[in-house]
């Protein structure tokens, strides 16, 4: 049984966002203070990347722990009620970022995943780890 009702349950679900979350603007913030300048959510490209460097062939995906379905993460749990849709959507998501990785790394990007309990826990570990990876 949800907690709130349906109304207020489609309020809360309308202000969730796809672009610009807080741990996009992080990582985008941290590549700019460094010189790095980029696209953000080409649509030329597969799964419009959130960060794009055209001058390093490198794109970097934020993913959000739950609508990614990051494995072994505090943040990633199936909700209790329409377990099945939650599970479907899921595995879609999943599949999406496969194919899309997929067709990039073909196409010779490379491409750096960051999800988002590692700009939580280890921020400056992981971007740390991301400058190491485009120079």
């Amino acid at each position: 049984m949800d907690v709130h009702d349906k109304k207020t349950r489609s309020f809360n679900m309308s202000r969730i966002r796809s672009v610009n979350t807080k741990p996009e603007l992080l990582v985008r913030k941290f590549l700019f203070s460094k010189g790095f300048r980029f696209r953000i959510h080409d649509k030329k490209l597969p799964g419009k990347p959130d960060i794009v460097l055209p001058r390093f062939r490198t794109v970097v995906l934020i993913h959000g722990c739950f609508w990614h379905g990051h494995k072994g993460c505090k943040y990633f749990k199936i909700p209790k009620t329409r377990t099945k849709w939650w599970i479907d959507k899921i595995d879609k998501n999943r599949s999406n970022d496969y194919k899309n990785k997929a067709w990039l790394g073909q196409e010779h990007w490379k491409v750096i995943a960051i999800f988002e309990c590692q700009l939580k826990s280890k921020r400056d570990k992981t971007l740390t780890k991301l400058l190491n990876h485009l120079k």
